[in-house]
């Protein structure tokens, strides 16, 4: 069938108060959050396979964060060209671009030849990350209505904690069928090369699907092709849509023929304008937190205190089931009391529960492979570090990609985003490259950093964050 062929088919509706078709739109959003779900799994599945790649490469923990972080870098770049290049090539064309890059890397990063090898092969998956992760949350808050807006731009972040939990669950599987252990071989690879090379499957699922959705209406008129946003609008709303009202909402708010500009992201005495650098903080303090040394590293992390490799996986794949509800929780909460009081409560939750983490952690004793931690300490560190990923995910999880899809005017949008989302990978390459260090000087004074940045992302919100709860794209203000 042809895409205008598809575009044109009688809609089967389910139809949403404001008269669009809810199922339409809700297979589009899952679609396109597809890469969501790449972004979590290739970025966590490097957890379960660590032990293993430091037995094979007989490395250190520097350089074990040196490749683990190497992904983040590439994720960086992604970010930043995705804007421009959705702009440039369309939201679809860059989703399957991201999806072609997810399965090459997964298939690089399962045979390398040599430590650096595999960090070249994880800055490729990186790259497709920092792309997914952009043209995701832009494709969904162009998409969806404004009254299931957050709703449907939350699904991004549970299509995150999905593939995390996917890529811990497929993990720990692998290491069972492999004797409980990463390095051990299980056919002709090891376990570990398994558990890189899996990505394959959800990488082509993402290829498929993001070939089954319509563009962007807002891409398809930025370029002139106003008959074709026509047909992706009836295709996502329903016949039932006001086309021409819908249309020219659109065209007003982009001003068709200016195209956009970096320069316009200046224009403060700041140098770059407020809602840019609130876009920023957003972004930096998600990951300042610390919320991906449980996802990248929390096997080694539970080791390191004493717990064995298998129960260590098992722990990992709890927590990332904690992340899944929280994302749920957050899902219904976020369109009813905003994304403000969410995000207040998060950063609340998060400080004390990486406070008790600290405390737990400095009763940490013995060396090598007596490590150990006192029972009583050890229950409060699982309970404060399942605690600390609940209260992530019901907040900043879900709300950082909600908001730099919605907060920032149409006009700069693109590269406000892509400003944003590069400082997010910044910013968690930098937790990623040092916790392994910071973690062998003192792991709870790392942790009461971590609480420390927590408490300061709370007067962020209260002070500097805007509400955008129930507003449409094109009445979000201007860019001063």
């Amino acid at each position: 069938m042809s895409a205008r062929a598809r575009l044109t088919r009688t809609p089967r509706h389910t139809e949403m108060p404001d008269g669009g078709d809810l199922r339409r739109v809700t297979f589009v959003t899952i679609a396109a959050a597809l890469g969501g779900f790449l972004f979590g799994y290739d970025s966590a599945v490097i957890n379960g396979a660590v032990t293993g790649i430091q037995h094979h490469f007989h490395v250190t923990s520097a350089e074990t964060g040196t490749v683990v972080a190497a992904a983040l870098i590439g994720s960086a770049v992604g970010a930043g060209v995705a804007g421009r290049l959705g702009d440039r090539i369309g939201r679809l064309r860059v989703m399957r671009l991201a999806a072609s890059l997810f399965a090459i890397s997964a298939l690089g990063s399962s045979m390398p030849f040599s430590l650096w090898d595999l960090g070249a092969w994880r800055v490729l998956g990186g790259v497709a990350i920092g792309l997914a992760s952009l043209v995701g949350p832009t494709y969904i808050a162009e998409v969806a209505p404004a009254r299931y807006r957050g709703r449907l731009a939350s699904s991004q972040q549970a299509a995150i904690v999905l593939g995390i939990t996917t890529s811990q669950l497929v993990n720990w599987a692998i290491a069972q069928g492999a004797g409980g252990k990463s390095q051990n071989p299980l056919g002709p690879l090891e376990a570990w090369q398994w558990m890189l090379m899996a990505a394959v499957v959800p990488a082509a699922a993402y290829f498929v699907f993001s070939s089954r959705i319509p563009e962007s209406p807002y891409f398809l008129i930025a370029t002139g092709r106003r008959d074709q946003a026509r047909l992706a609008l009836l295709d996502i709303e329903g016949a039932s849509v006001d086309t021409d009202t819908r249309l020219a909402e659109i065209e007003s708010a982009l001003s068709v023929g200016e195209k956009p500009r970096i320069r316009d992201l200046f224009g403060s005495r700041f140098g770059l304008l407020p809602i840019v650098w609130a876009g920023i903080g957003l972004a930096v303090f998600q990951q300042l937190v610390g919320i991906n040394v449980i996802f990248y590293y929390s096997s080694i992390l539970w080791q390191s205190v004493g717990i064995d490799q298998s129960s260590s996986l098992l722990i990992s794949l709890s927590t990332s089931v904690v992340n899944i509800i929280g994302t749920v929780v957050a899902m219904m909460l976020i369109d009813r009391i905003g994304r403000k009081p969410l995000a207040l409560m998060g950063s609340a939750g998060m400080t004390v529960s990486l406070g008790l983490a600290a405390w737990a952690f400095s009763y940490k004793t013995g060396s090598g492979g007596s490590l150990s931690i006192p029972d009583t300490q050890g229950a409060v560190a699982l309970v404060a570090a399942h605690a600390f990923v609940f209260f992530f995910a019901v907040s900043w999880g879900v709300i950082l990609w909600v908001m730099v899809g919605e907060m920032f005017p149409l006009k700069i949008r693109a590269g406000a985003m892509s400003v944003a989302t590069a400082c997010n990978w910044i910013a968690n390459w930098a937790v990623t490259e040092t916790f392994p260090r910071m973690a062998d000087w003192n792991l709870s004074a790392t942790y009461a950093i971590y609480a420390a940045f927590a408490l300061l992302s709370l007067g962020f919100v209260a002070g500097v964050v805007r509400e955008t709860k129930g507003q449409e794209l094109e009445a979000m203000g201007t860019p001063t």
